[in-house]
């Protein structure tokens, strides 16, 4: 057995053995449940272990049972979900020469900083295997704080395709398959991820497109190993030809023009979820137009104050020199567009950043809402959307009886103004409240919120 393998064998047996956890009530407090049905008020909401057991109006609640948390005032929300993330802990050596180095602390402060600001769950979509399920492990564990972490490892492409530095190459089917049965035995994905763009859009060139009948046996495989697939596109074309390959999600929405009315209504027809993905464009000009931002009480906790400092010199100037910069912020109105018609027709659009922080999270919320998607609405792509793009709805992403109890509780009403899922009163994952003065934040410390 690999490595890997015995690190996710271990994390599961540790996590079974894991210690009983006390009940908590939250009393008077206004639920909004993530599906996007209205807010109910001053309800009781009490969690037993992982779960959420009961939740009746306060007035019919009786005594609090376990911890008594006073809801009144308060906004009781699922926890938020990032489904399209590349952890950080993992960078190549100066000169690019010999394997990359692996980070762990690094990784370890990106999940806190999650962790902090109400993400629950993540999804890493492309990465090294020793980082993203290296984590994964420990976090299954209980060892680190963290989100639940769910990952593709590796991704699979085409030689020459998006991301063949980081991928499984796989050009022949019946030839490669050892490759899939080897990824799916030892990295033991929670989704797959595979990329089908040739690009040529942008600033960039030209690239190998996967075949598509080799796109369709590799999903066909892999959804027969039980494994959920996300195809990396970003035009109209590759989309519906993924779609028809039999893809379950889409990782990108389109961003390379506007899209038609046929594809709308084919969005919403068959409610193939796909990831917003937003801020990973609009962060280039955002940086190199208002870098003030990084002094928002999220970034200085979750950002060490040196990291910000080379976002606002080195990293800031070469957004500036880039053409790609303008091109993203050109084409992002554009992309809000196709989301807020595809949300608007019924189709399943969840929260995802293409990044690795907690403060993009919530960016990606403001950008939604600017694209004219109603706050109740960007709640539900952040929260029971992501659930339903893992496959995972019956389990978790709402705040209703029998799910898991990843919530968030806020002091301030969501729905007047989206930010205030910044003005976090607590978070709980799997039924225990976060103690954030133990979180390793590249910020520093951080006080015990609850």
């Amino acid at each position: 057995m690999s490595k890997l393998a015995c690190l996710a064998a271990a994390a599961v047996l540790a996590s079974a053995a894991g210690p009983a956890l006390a009940d908590v009530t939250i009393s008077h407090v206004t639920v909004i449940d993530g599906t996007g049905a209205p807010p109910k008020t001053d309800m009781t909401v009490t969690v037993t272990g992982e779960r959420i057991t009961r939740m009746v109006p306060s007035a019919l609640a009786g005594p609090p049972r376990g911890q008594a948390v006073d809801g009144r005032g308060k906004y009781l929300i699922p926890g938020l979900m990032d489904v399209h993330i590349h952890l950080a802990g993992w960078r190549w050596d100066v000169k690019h020469e010999g394997p990359p180095v692996i980070d762990h602390a690094a990784a370890e402060a990106a999940l806190a900083g999650y962790l902090y600001d109400g993400f629950t769950t993540v999804v890493d979509v492309g990465n090294l295997p020793e980082n993203s399920l290296y984590e994964r492990a420990l976090e299954r564990a209980g060892k680190i704080g963290s989100p639940r972490i769910f990952a593709t490892g590796n991704l699979i492409t085409y030689p020459g395709s998006h991301g063949d530095s980081m991928a499984v190459r796989i050009s022949d089917f019946e030839k490669d398959k050892a490759l899939l049965d080897k990824h799916i035995a030892e990295q033991q994905p929670d989704i797959l991820k595979l990329t089908y763009d040739e690009e040529g859009w942008g600033a960039r060139p030209m690239i190998t497109l996967m075949p598509q009948p080799l796109l369709h046996q590799i999903i066909q495989y892999y959804n027969e190993h039980g494994i959920r697939t996300t195809v990396h596109v970003s035009d109209e074309r590759r989309s519906l030809e993924a779609i028809y390959a039999g893809a379950d999600t889409l990782a990108h929405p389109v961003i390379q023009g506007p899209v038609s009315d046929n594809f709308v209504r084919l969005m919403a027809a068959k409610k193939i979820p796909f990831a917003t993905t937003l801020t990973i464009g609009e962060n280039y000009s955002r940086l190199a137009e208002h870098p003030e931002f990084l002094d928002e009480p999220d970034y200085v906790a979750t950002y060490s104050a040196a990291d910000r400092n080379t976002l606002r010199t080195t990293t800031r100037a070469a957004f500036q020199a880039r053409s790609w910069t303008w091109w993203m912020k050109l084409m992002t109105p554009i992309c809000e567009e196709n989301i807020r018609k595809i949300v608007a027709a019924g189709g399943v659009a969840a929260l995802g950043t293409d990044q690795s922080s907690g403060p993009a999270g919530h960016r990606e919320m403001e950008l939604l809402v600017q694209a004219g998607v109603a706050p109740l609405e960007v709640i539900k792509i952040a929260t029971h959307n992501g659930a339903v793009f893992l496959g995972k709805a019956d389990d978790m992403g709402s705040v209703e009886e029998g799910k898991l109890a990843d919530l968030v509780l806020l002091n301030a009403d969501p729905l007047k103004d989206i930010d205030n899922t910044k003005n976090i009163a607590l978070v709980m994952k799997g039924g225990k409240i976060v103690d954030e003065s133990t979180l390793p934040l590249a910020g520093g410390p951080a006080k015990r919120r609850f």
